[in-house]
Formats: structure tokens, sequence, C-alpha cells
């Protein structure tokens, strides 16, 4: 933790400990210093609910607001969570979050008078089922991981792996929301036309089956029509983090995407995990973004004091991968790779919002970015099959004697990410899991 880290307070006291016991137990993705967003139901003919994670539990939000015992300010910070509505309580921005997580932080704390109120109000997350967080409006994925653009480049141009605009510009493409789905969401291989040797194309399943290892940006806040936000207020439209996997058929994606980029072969699945970790929340692991002497130094609009001081956030984020095979054997995932945010990013959150709207475009409450791939510049830290078997010349060798060189059906894949450093609470994601299905047909 550092004192240049803006927003520390009283939450993140690293010695403070939760009347949920399981909050308290080592290496928990969701101690009472993390305490994430997400929705949640106990069965299909139950509405979507609002709730917080903490420890194994999740706090459900409507049956916290009835339980009472809040201040008339929290009262109403809670009354659209307990509507089930978080794009709501995301309209209010970064302000009516602080007050609601310090007001859960006290009330959740080990000591508090809340608890007998408040422990009828938990739910254990293995009897709940978690959907996406909030219904995606607009999704934009970026290409900020400069270390996967690099390695990506060099395969297809190994004289001139980066474009001269990726010093430049935060480079992204525009999503599809409608196929944006919640973590456990299984998924059919895609079909589409992939070019080889032949003239014509050819139709069928992808055989090059990808997974990205991204984080996904939940937007809060809204700007109108023309209006760019500023750098300096950038992260004010920022409400919080999660794990994102933009599942790609690269052999789709290399006959369709020149000129215009992805299409088909992006827009089948991009897998969202349940829980949203707040800007708040990851404050102690505040990081300075400084670019090389010898690199382009970011243009105007895309610089500022706030950005440079503690614009990058120190998250390692992890890819592991679990065949069918396996799961018969009964043996857990396998870790393929291991990366970090600040390293692997070219650009910060604040820079990406400040550019997305420099042109006067309209971000609401619920738009989701993508950062783009996270790669590390070492080997085994690939965030994609692409990079870590070359192209698909060097097979990556599994427990019990299996080969990947993209991902087979029955495959399962999980993001899993977290935030550790000295002087700190560990804060982590939970996981972001997708399984391959067989093609139709």
């Amino acid at each position: 933790m550092t004192a240049a880290a803006p927003g520390l307070d009283a939450t993140h006291d690293p010695g403070l400990a939760s009347w949920v016991d399981s909050a308290n137990a080592p290496g928990t993705d969701f101690p009472v210093q993390n305490l994430p967003f997400g929705r949640f139901r106990r069965g299909a003919d139950e509405p979507w609910r609002i709730g917080v994670a903490i420890g194994a539990e999740v706090l459900d939000l409507a049956a916290a607001a009835a339980a009472g015992g809040w201040a008339p300010e929290v009262a109403r910070r809670l009354a659209p969570l307990a509507a089930g509505d978080l794009a709501a309580f995301m309209r209010e921005g970064p302000g009516a979050r602080r007050t609601l997580r310090a007001a859960l932080s006290r009330a959740l704390a080990a000591g508090s008078a809340q608890r007998g109120a408040l422990a009828a109000c938990l739910v254990p997350q293995s009897q709940v089922g978690l959907g996406l967080p909030c219904e995606i409006g607009d999704y934009t994925d970026f290409y900020m991981g400069i270390h996967h653009a690099t390695a990506v480049g060099r395969l297809f141009r190994p004289d001139n792996p980066l474009l001269p605009n990726y010093r430049w510009v935060p480079i992204g493409y525009h999503g599809r929301a409608s196929s944006v789905v919640p973590g456990g969401t299984a998924f059919r291989r895609p079909r589409g036309q992939i070019k080889g040797a032949a003239d014509a194309p050819t139709f069928g399943p992808t055989q090059r089956l990808d997974y990205e290892l991204e984080l996904g940006v939940l937007i809060s806040g809204g700007n109108a029509l023309g209006e760019p936000v500023p750098i300096d207020r950038a992260e004010d439209a920022i409400f919080g983090l999660a794990l994102l996997n933009d599942w790609s058929a690269r052999d789709v994606q290399a006959w369709e995407y020149q000129p215009l980029g992805p299409f088909l072969a992006k827009s089948f699945a991009t897998t969202l995990s349940p829980w949203v970790v707040t800007l708040e929340a990851l404050a102690p692991f505040r990081a300075p973004f400084e670019r090389p002497a010898d690199e382009p130094q970011p243009l105007p609009y895309l610089d500022g004091a706030a950005n440079r001081a503690h614009g990058a956030l120190d998250v390692t984020v992890e890819a592991w991968l679990q065949t069918g095979a396996m799961r018969a054997r009964g043996e857990g995932p396998v870790r393929l790779s291991q990366a970090n945010l600040r390293e692997a990013a070219y650009w910060t959150l604040a820079q990406l919002v400040a550019h997305h709207t420099v042109n006067g475009c309209n971000l609401r409450p619920g738009d989701l970015f993508g950062t783009g791939t996270m790669s590390g510049p070492g080997a085994g830290q690939g965030g994609s099959l692409l990079e870590l078997s070359q192209g698909g010349k060097v097979p990556l060798a599994l427990p019990g004697g299996e080969l990947r060189t993209f991902l087979q059906d029955g495959d399962t894949l999980t993001l899993r990410a977290f935030c550790e450093r000295a002087g700190a609470k560990r804060i982590g994601f939970g996981e972001c899991s997708g399984t391959v299905l067989p093609a139709l047909g």
C-alpha cells in the first residue's frame, strides 16, 4: 500500500475482520475488504436479486434493506439494489458507492451491532445461481495488452509486429452485447467460413477455438452525446472490474477480419464473471503509470497528473484448463498462464474512457469495456493459446499425455484474478468459466 494511493480509508484496513467466519479464511477472494456486487437467485423461478459477496456467502441486499438499522442516506442508496437494479445504483456515481461501501463494511465487521439482523440475510454461494451483474448495454473490446499485440503481430508480420498507431491510440472495436454470457455458461463451437490453401473458402466448425484472458470494465456514469469525459474525471465513469473471456475462432477471424475487424469470430460468446470488484476495493493496489522515455508519450487528452501518479493497477490474472478427460479422471484444472495487468497494459482504464468519449460518444450505465488480452513478456505468460502454441505450431503438453494447440470439445477454461501486496488484504475476483460444446450438425 503506497501513500500516493487515493481513497484509502477504514474499509481497507488489513486487520479488519468480519463476523462472517468464511470471510476471514486465508486466501479467500471475498474478505470484508472486497465487497463485490453481483446478481443472484436461489432458483429459476425467483427474480434476480443484487448481493454482495462476503466469504462463502452472499449478502442479499433486498433482505438487508428490509432488515433496517441503516442511516437514511444508506437506506436511500440501498433502494435500487433492493429492487434488483444494479445499473440504477451505478448511475448514482462513486459517492454513492463509497457511502454504501463504508456502511456495509461496518455492518459486516466483527463486533457489528447489525450482526443479528443481517445474519438471516446471508445465502451460501453454493446454493445460488449467478448471472450477469447487470444488463449489458454496449460492448467495446480494446487491445491494450502490448505483449499480446506484439506476439500476435509477430506471427503475421515478423518484421513489423506493431502497427504505427498502436503506441498512440487505444485500439478498440465494437463487440456484440447480446452474446455476453455469465460465467459457468457452456457454448457451442461456432461455425463459419474458413480459408485454406484453395481459392474458395469452406464452411464448418472452427478448428482454432481460443480464449482471451481479459478484464471487463463496467461503466457506471453516462456523458451526454457530444460531451467528452476529460481524463481527470474518467474514473468517475467506471464502476468496477470483472473477469472477461472474449472467445475467438482464430481461423474464421483470419479470413473475415480484413479490412473491418472481427465479426463472427467473436460474436458467438463472450463470458463475464458474476462479481464486480469496485474501484474502491482496488485502491490499495494502485501504481504509477509510466512510459519509458524512448516510448511516445500520451497526447494531452490522454495525460493527467492523477493518471501518471496512480493510474495503473496491480492485478494478477490467470488462465486454467480442465479437459474432458481430466474431468472424467477427477483431476482439477492446470494453469496455462499468468500475467499482471500493470505489466501487460499499455494504457490505463482512465485513458480508455477518455479516448472512447473524446469524439463525443456517449457512454451509459451498464456498458462494458474489455481490456483486450493480458499477456506478460515471458514464456508461459501468453493470455491465449494462439500465443502459447506459437500459432498452433507448438502443442502444449498437459497432464495425462494430452496435447493442445487450440481448445477441443469438452474443455473448460477458467479465468481467475487477484491482487496481493504487502500491507494490504488480498482481494480476489472469483472465477470465470466456460465449457466448449460440440458444434451443431
